[in-house]
């Protein structure tokens, strides 16, 4: 019975259409390249993540993050990866009597300038990251700021393994207002499987150096991608939890992500 199950599942592929047969590669390779912040693919995320209790109220944020993400070829051997991620957030008071927060946060925008092919599944990518001060005072620093990002990952078959990092520091802006200075580092693990649904695994780490806080939190989640009409959508699901994070900070959280696909 072992023996005839290699055989009728060459079967059952060779009595499919060439063309869903196609299609279906495809997808799976799309998830794949979803598990690549520098792939060569155009895509616009949108991430709602909620946050509880913060503060004496145990109050709640969520933060919607829209997040293009535009490849642009610069030679044969080049490219650059220009992701933007653009907060809108709401958050409830923190004290009592005070009021609620809405509008847009500041902007990030970063630059990966990486070579076109990859070599043994490895891809590297380093350039600028520059923080537009976009967010009002309440919740943005109301600073220009600046640093180095970089991303090495390596993905053999359905597993992708990497570490994005970057270091931004305040280098315009209100005077009246702190300093920026602060690291982000996100390793991360996703395993997509051939019928494009990918599990995913990683941290969210930033540390102030003005304030010498850590905040830490732990996704662990799950996405497929979907096709309406002719538009792919990968939808995923996240949980999230804070391994560490300033006093009265937030505990756990949940994050969803629909992010539209456009394939060249």
């Amino acid at each position: 019975m072992a023996a005839r199950a290699p055989t009728l599942a060459l079967s059952i592929l060779a009595a499919l259409p060439a063309s869903a047969l196609a299609q279906e590669q495809g997808d799976a390779e799309l998830a794949k390249q979803l598990s690549n912040p520098v792939a060569n693919l155009i895509s616009v995320p949108f991430q709602g993540n909620y946050d509880c209790c913060i503060g004496p109220e145990d109050a709640g944020k969520f933060t919607l993050n829209i997040q293009p993400v535009v490849p642009v070829k610069l030679t044969e051997d080049w490219n650059v990866i220009i992701r933007t991620i653009v907060p809108v957030i709401w958050q409830d008071t923190t004290v009592a009597g005070g009021d609620d927060s809405f509008g847009f946060g500041d902007v990030t925008q970063s630059f990966f300038f990486t070579p076109s092919k990859t070599k043994n599944g490895l891809t590297w990518a380093i350039g600028p990251a520059i923080l537009y001060p976009l967010g009002n005072d309440e919740l943005g620093t109301e600073k220009w700021g600046l640093g180095p990002t970089a991303l090495l990952l390596k993905q053999k078959g359905p597993t992708t393994v990497g570490i994005l990092a970057n270091h931004i520091w305040s280098v315009a802006g209100q005077k009246e207002r702190a300093d920026v200075s602060a690291t982000f580092l996100q390793p991360f693990y996703s395993y997509a499987y051939p019928d494009t649904t990918t599990i995913t695994i990683n941290l969210e780490s930033s540390y102030d150096w003005e304030r010498e806080s850590w905040t830490i939190p732990l996704h662990a989640g799950v996405s497929h991608i979907y096709k309406f009409g002719e538009q792919r959508v990968s939808l995923g699901v996240q949980g999230r939890y804070f391994l560490e994070t300033p006093d009265e900070g937030p505990e756990w959280g949940v994050r969803m992500v629909a992010t539209f696909l456009f394939p060249k």
